[in-house]
């Protein structure tokens, strides 16, 4: 018997082997990984962030409006919205499409907006959609009409392909049920900041290769129903397992890992396109990656994330069950006589919260050893200027005393993208509070040399088998943090404890777990650096020692 299946939207953006297991009837009893409580934090964020949009349109928006309760159960969810077709209601606010089993779709939508000839998808996300540059097509958030929209010199739209496919597949579902404006190819988004409505042509090339939103998901949506067609239908899967960057937080991840540790796939190691076309060119293991020859001819792949002679020492690397190998001659990490290591603590999107330093080395007359600023108001907070303010003060106090005593500087941090961003994002924010640095000034700073990333210093110098975070490569130097639970994604359930986000009273053991986490942050940063200065030469392997 053909078992038809319906694809929501998220299919398109989906790996394509969860595609499968998603749909195989023999995977129905496989155990998955456990729900994880800072995705079902974010799950609620979100939830409450669209609440409080839905409000503020409702308040500013006249019309006819209907809100379906998405605590309904799915049919009269269906029926409420068909019904608010019929009325023709000017807003529908958690609308809930009827599935179209022709066409395989299922799912709904924040909002519909009736333009006089039929409706348009508005996405309600918890992300920012917006940068600071020239070019996003929007409105006002209060006006919904996307005949008002114009291009804004301020902002450009930041890269969400998702958002954009989820429209598509939206739009698809108005189209056969005769509720679509044919006219327009528009979709809407709200992001994060809620002060604009971005609106996306899907029609207009802006996908590689010149292709756009509505062919990039009919190529998309027409390869994840074969795919789920073939599962639901026992027929050989058309998805074999694969490590991608999705997998960190899929719930098929163990059933994936135990098939590519037991087939030692070469994903293991060279992960996205480059395992997928030296698997078609027969290197499918870390075995056969690693029997090759690194300084002789590479198999006909387009690499697009390591070298071929770095892929082939990855894959020794790998069978060594070595973390770290020396890529070059000897390693090195510059110096001062005076050093700060520094690390930032954000919420998400919403701000940074903590900026920590580790001062060392020279005595200039200000404490040496960690220290904190931070602000516990609840992000977003203008009290957020603050804390920065105070930490640029510090830093520079620092700058200016080792100068003055004729001392050489330097400060150090591990990923610098993220505390550029909020070192950039701050001033962009906060440029008109006393102590704010200027946009010139942090400019200066970045571009010289006395910033130091050590994630590039590790990048260029390393080649690492099991990733490159900081909590993988400290380890090797011998550092350990003094928390179990040490990690990005459990500092963020702290935070939310430490300032009461959720209506409790703010937790102030909470806020000493986030200090003593994010001084350890610090130190394994001091541990790195002196390690890789003093020990890592005689400790790494050199690559081509293997």
């Amino acid at each position: 018997m053909n078992t038809e299946v319906v694809l929501d939207a998220g299919a398109v953006s989906r790996c394509r082997r969860r595609v499968h297991l998603e749909h195989d009837p023999a995977m129905r009893e496989v155990p998955l990984s456990p729900p994880d409580p800072t995705a079902q934090q974010r799950i609620a964020d979100a939830t409450a962030h669209r609440e409080d949009i839905a409000g503020r349109l409702m308040a500013a928006n006249g019309g006819h409006w209907v809100k379906v309760g998405r605590d309904l159960p799915a049919h009269e969810r269906v029926e409420q919205t068909q019904q608010a077709f019929a009325d023709g209601a000017d807003y529908i606010w958690g609308a809930l499409l009827p599935v179209d089993t022709a066409g395989h779709r299922r799912g709904g939508i924040d909002l519909l907006v009736r333009t006089g000839r039929g409706y348009v998808p508005v996405l309600v996300v918890r992300h920012r959609i917006t940068d600071r540059g020239a070019g996003a097509i929007v409105t006002e958030l209060t006006d919904l009409d996307p005949a008002h929209r114009q291009p804004d010199e301020g902002r450009k739209v930041r890269s969400q392909p998702r958002d954009q496919l989820r429209l598509v597949h939206i739009r698809r579902m108005l189209q056969t049920l005769g509720q679509a404006d044919e006219s327009l190819t528009l979709g809407g988004v709200i992001g994060l900041d809620a002060d604009v409505v971005v609106w996306h042509d899907l029609a207009a090339g802006t996908w590689p290769g010149g292709r756009t939103a509505l062919t990039e998901y009919q190529v998309r949506f027409a390869d994840r129903l074969a795919i789920a067609t073939a599962a639901a239908n026992g027929e050989p899967a058309l998805a074999e397992p694969s490590r991608v960057l999705e997998c960190r937080r899929c719930p098929w991840w163990p059933t994936c890992e135990v098939v590519l540790t037991e087939t030692r796939d070469v994903s293991l190691v060279v992960r996205g396109e480059d395992a997928v076309e030296l698997r078609r060119a027969g290197v499918s293991t870390v075995d056969k990656l690693a029997a090759l020859d690194p300084a002789g001819e590479p198999p006909p792949v387009n690499w697009t994330g390591v070298t071929f002679p770095d892929a082939v020492v990855l894959a020794r690397a790998w069978l060594a069950d070595l973390t770290l190998v020396r890529r070059v001659d000897r390693v090195e990490v510059p110096r001062a006589d005076v050093e700060v290591d520094v690390d930032m603590e954000s919420f998400g999107d919403a701000g940074a919260y903590l900026w920590g330093c580790l001062l060392s080395g020279a005595d200039i007359g200000i404490p040496r050893g960690y220290r904190a600023f931070a602000t516990w108001d609840p992000l977003p907070t203008d009290d957020e200027a603050r804390s920065f303010a105070e930490f640029w003060a510090w830093l520079t106090d620092v700058r200016e005393r080792t100068e003055a005593a004729g001392l050489t500087f330097r400060a150090y941090c591990y990923n610098a993208l993220a505390e550029n961003r909020w070192l950039f994002g701050s001033v962009e924010r906060f440029g008109d509070y006393p102590g704010v640095p200027t946009k010139k000034e942090i400019q200066s700073f970045v571009d010289s040399d006395e910033w130091v990333d050590l994630f590039r210093s590790v990048t260029d110098q390393f080649l690492c088998s099991h990733g490159k975070g900081l909590k993988v490569i400290a380890p090797v130097a011998g550092f350990s943090w003094r928390d179990p639970e040490a990690g990005g994604e459990a500092s963020m359930r702290w935070y939310r404890d430490a300032v009461g986000m959720d209506g409790e009273k703010p937790d102030d053991d909470q806020r000493e777990r986030l200090l003593r986490y994010n001084e350890d942050d610090v130190l394994a940063t001091r541990a790195l650096r002196e390690w890789i200065s003093a020990r890592a030469q005689d400790e790494v392997p050199f690559m081509f020692d293997l």
